[in-house]
């Protein structure tokens, strides 16, 4: 078996574990999950795939154009420097992107993420087409795995996904360990080091009024300690009382065509961050 088919088994299987463990516990359906978020979720379980898919054969391209001589080139890098590189090039690189996509400017490409009234493994890959095809980190991973990067990226990636599920899986199983003692120096050390469910859905709350959430900063993807370093992470070890957008609240949810196609379609939504011209209801 290749690596890159590795990859795609593991986070495959990593998805579906998450998703059984959501569905038995009865958080796949949420009740606040409304039509166009239905929708929405099952349009990017079709989108994702082909737009990753296509930003790997697309960057491999370009190697074999730009740089064929250097196929394999860094395949005898020692396991510790591909996992650093990794780190910086892919993890680092999208803790950067996701917080400029918490500006004006990205807002509108991210938005989808956050406009999710639930948490679950539904709304992992959950963002605008070009989020994701614009993606840096994706790029150099795309270029790593160009230059022998293979199967430790193929395990990077697996080991990624099943913390960034895991962070927004509506299954809190940290709370569990959270009120166990012994586990108390462990779980400061964790929750300082990768993203938990506690950190993450934080950062999706509703609202920071509450002390709880924190969608100013917790921007870690695998490794929350970007933001303790970087001076963004706020950790309460407690989950919002609600999550999405109050906007969402005040005029209802956006169509999720838009959402995911923006600014291909646009709405005539008011006060919409996804309108014409952006961020202004139409006229």
């Amino acid at each position: 078996m290749e690596p890159t088919e590795s990859q795609i088994l593991g986070v495959f299987a990593t998805l579906v574990l998450f998703g059984v463990v959501e569905l038995v516990r009865g958080g796949f359906f949420p009740r606040e999950a409304s039509t166009q978020d239905n929708r929405l979720d099952v349009a990017i379980m079709f989108m994702f795939p082909l737009v990753y898919g296509g930003v790997g054969i697309v960057a491999v391209v370009l190697c074999e154009w730009l740089i064929p001589e250097y196929r394999a080139g860094l395949a005898h890098w020692p396991l510790w420097a591909m996992v650093g590189t990794l780190l910086i090039a892919d993890d680092l690189t999208q803790y950067l992107w996701h917080r400029l996509s918490h500006t004006s400017a990205m807002w509108p490409l991210h938005r989808a993420h956050h406009s999710a009234a639930y948490m679950s493994v539904r709304i992992v890959y959950r963002n605008n087409v070009l989020y994701y095809a614009l993606m840096p980190g994706l790029w150099l991973s795309g270029l790593l795995g160009y230059l022998g990067f293979g199967w430790v990226l193929a395990g990077y990636v697996v080991v990624k996904l099943s913390v960034i599920i895991g962070a927004h899986c509506s299954w809190r199983w940290d709370e569990a360990l959270y009120r166990v003692k012994a586990l108390h120096p462990v779980m400061w050390v964790l929750e300082r080091t990768i993203s938990t469910p506690a950190t993450h859905h934080a950062h999706h709350a509703l609202s920071e009024a509450d002390g709880v959430g924190h969608y100013s900063g917790n921007f870690g993807n695998l490794l929350f300690l970007w933001d303790v370093l970087f001076g963004t992470a706020v950790i309460t070890r407690k989950f919002p009382p609600a999550y999405g957008l109050t906007d969402d609240r005040r005029h209802g949810t956006e169509k999720w065509y838009v959402q995911l196609m923006y600014p291909f379609f646009r709405s005539r939504r008011v006060e919409s961050a996804l309108s014409i011209p952006p961020g202004r209801p139409p006229a």
